[in-house]
C-alpha cells in the first residue's frame, strides 16, 4: 500500500494534528461524563421541565398581573375596615366596654329590676330613673341591636381573620405589585437562567456524544509516557522471553550483526525512549540454529525490550507514537510464551514498513510505502475475537480475519541488523505506549 498520495492529501491526518484532537475528544469526553454527574445539570433538567412547563406558565402570568383589587384578601381586609369604621358598630364596642352597661346588666339580674315598669317609683329614685334612661338611651339600643348579631359574629372573625400571621402575609403579598420577584417560583425560574448560562451545560448540551463511542468503549490497561530514568524503574525487561526459566533470553542471533546488549543501548531522554544501534565491536552470545549458544564478535551493539513478566493482554487496541533511523530493522510487536502467534504492529526493514501476523497456519501481511519512518506516527493494532485490524494514525491500511491469536501477548520493540544489510548506526524512538481494552 503506497500512502504517499492520501499522506499529501489528506486521507490521512498529520500525527500533530491526530494528537491533538485525540486530546481534545478525550478531554472533551471526560469533561461530559462528569458534567453528566453533576448536581447543576441535574438540576437544570429538572427545572428545565418545571419552567417551561404550561402550568409553570399560567401560574407566573396570574401571580404578575392579577390586580390586588381582584384578591379575596382584598375583599377581606375592605369588608373589615368597612366594619371596623361603621359608627354604629363602633359605638357597640364602646359600650360593651361602658361602666354604664355592666352596671344595668348588673342591675337587670337584681329583683329591683321589675321596679323599672313603675313610673311612680321610677319618678322618685334617682337610680331608678338613671337606668330607665340608659335602658332608652341610643347607646343600649345600639348593643342590643348588634349583641350576638350575624354582622358582629362577621366582623370579629374578620378581625380574627386578618390579625392572623397567615393572611398579613398573603396580603402583603398580593399587594405589592412586584410580587412575582418574591416568589419561590421566580427564584426556580432565576436559578434555570443561571444554570442555562452554566459554560459546562452549555458545553454539554451542544456536544454530539455519539462522537465519544469509540474511546467509552475503552479503558486503558497500559501506558508509558518515558518519564523514568533506568530500566529497573519501568515496565520493560531487556532480551527476549522464554516460557521456561531454563532458556537464556538476553543473547543475539547468529545471522545477526548486533548484539543484543543486555539493556545498555536503552535510555529516556525529554520523555523519549531511545533504543540506540551503535557502531561498536563486542563479543556476546548469539545463538545459531545448528550449534546452540556461542560466543560471537558483533560490529554493532543493540538492544531488545519486553513486557512478558509485567503486562500481557488478550483483544483490545494496542498502539505507539514511533519512528526510526538507520539502515536496521526496527519493530514493535507482540509476543508469546511460544515462538507463534507474532504480531508485527510495526516493522522497518531499512527500506519500507511492513506490518502483519505470524501464526501457524499462516503468515500474511502488508507493506506501506508512501510515509517517512523517520518521521513519528501512531501504529496501532485493534485485535477483537473476529479480526486483527492495522492503523497508521486514523488511517486502516490492513485487516484479517484469519488466524486470530487465541493466548495474551506482551508488547516489545527491538532493533536488529540481518546479514543482507551493510549495517549502520541509527534509532528507534517511541514517544509513549498505550493499550486499551474493550470496556
Amino acid at each position: 500500500m503506497n500512502l504517499f498520495w492520501k499522506k499529501n492529501f489528506g486521507g490521512i491526518t498529520r500525527t500533530a494534528k491526530l494528537e491533538r484532537d485525540e486530546a481534545d475528544l478525550i478531554k472533551a469526553m471526560r469533561r461530559y461524563a462528569e458534567v453528566e454527574k453533576s448536581v447543576e445539570l441535574a438540576d437544570y433538567k429538572k427545572l428545565y421541565h418545571v419552567v417551561k412547563s404550561a402550568g409553570f406558565q399560567e401560574n407566573k402570568k396570574i401571580l404578575k398581573n392579577r390586580k390586588y383589587k381582584d384578591t379575596e384578601e382584598y375583599r377581606t381586609a375592605r369588608k373589615h375596615k368597612k366594619l371596623q369604621n361603621n359608627p354604629d358598630i363602633k359605638l357597640y364596642y364602646q359600650v360593651l366596654e361602658s361602666d354604664k352597661l355592666k352596671q344595668y346588666l348588673t342591675f337587670k339580674t337584681t329583683p329591683d329590676y321589675e321596679l323599672l315598669g313603675d313610673k311612680k317609683k321610677v319618678n322618685t329614685s334617682e337610680t331608678l330613673k338613671k337606668y330607665k334612661q340608659f335602658e332608652h338611651s341610643k347607646e343600649y339600643k345600639t348593643y342590643i341591636r348588634f349583641h350576638k348579631s350575624y354582622i358582629i359574629t362577621e366582623f370579629e372573625q374578620l378581625k380574627l381573620k386578618v390579625e392572623s400571621t397567615d393572611f398579613k402575609k398573603a396580603n402583603e403579598f398580593w399587594a405589592n405589585e412586584d410580587r412575582w420577584h418574591s416568589t419561590p417560583e421566580y427564584e426556580q425560574q432565576q436559578r434555570f437562567y443561571e444554570l442555562r448560562k452554566n459554560p459546562d451545560i452549555i458545553f454539554f448540551e451542544n456536544e454530539k456524544p455519539e462522537r465519544f463511542e469509540k474511546y467509552r468503549a475503552l479503558k486503558l490497561s497500559f501506558q508509558d509516557e518515558f518519564e523514568w530514568n533506568t530500566l529497573d524503574k519501568s515496565h520493560w525487561n531487556f532480551g527476549f522471553h522464554y516460557k521456561s526459566d531454563q532458556l537464556y533470553g538476553n543473547h543475539s542471533f547468529s545471522n545477526e550483526k548486533q548484539a543484543n546488549h543486555s539493556g545498555k543501548n536503552v535510555s529516556v531522554v525529554d520523555g523519549i525512549l531511545k533504543l540506540a544501534t551503535k557502531h561498536e565491536k563486542v563479543t556476546a552470545r548469539a545463538w545459531d540454529s545448528t550449534q546452540g549458544f556461542i560466543d560471537k564478535e558483533f560490529s554493532y551493539t543493540s538492544d531488545v525490550l519486553q513486557t512478558a513478566d509485567t503486562f500481557t493482554q488478550k483483544g483490545g487496541v494496542f498502539r505507539a507514537k514511533l519512528r526510526c533511523s538507520g539502515d536496521i530493522q526496527h519493530a514493535f510487536w507482540l509476543g508469546s510464551d511460544s515462538k507463534l502467534p507474532h504480531i508485527n504492529i510495526f516493522h522497518f526493514n531499512g527500506k519500507s514498513i511492513t506490518l502483519g501476523n505470524a501464526n501457524k497456519d499462516l503468515i500474511d501481511g502488508i507493506k506501506i510505502k508512501g510515509i517517512n519512518a523517520c518521521q513519528f506516527y501512531i501504529y496501532s493494532l485493534i485485535w477483537s475475537e473476529k479480526e486483527l485490524i492495522w492503523m497508521i494514525n486514523d488511517l486502516e491500511v490492513y485487516r484479517t480475519a484469519s488466524n486470530i491469536p487465541t493466548t495474551s501477548m506482551y508488547l516489545a520493540f527491538n532493533s536488529f541488523i540481518s546479514q543482507k544489510q551493510k549495517g549502520s548506526t541509527g534509532n528507534l524512538e517511541i514517544d509513549w505506549v498505550r493499550v486499551y481494552t474493550n470496556a
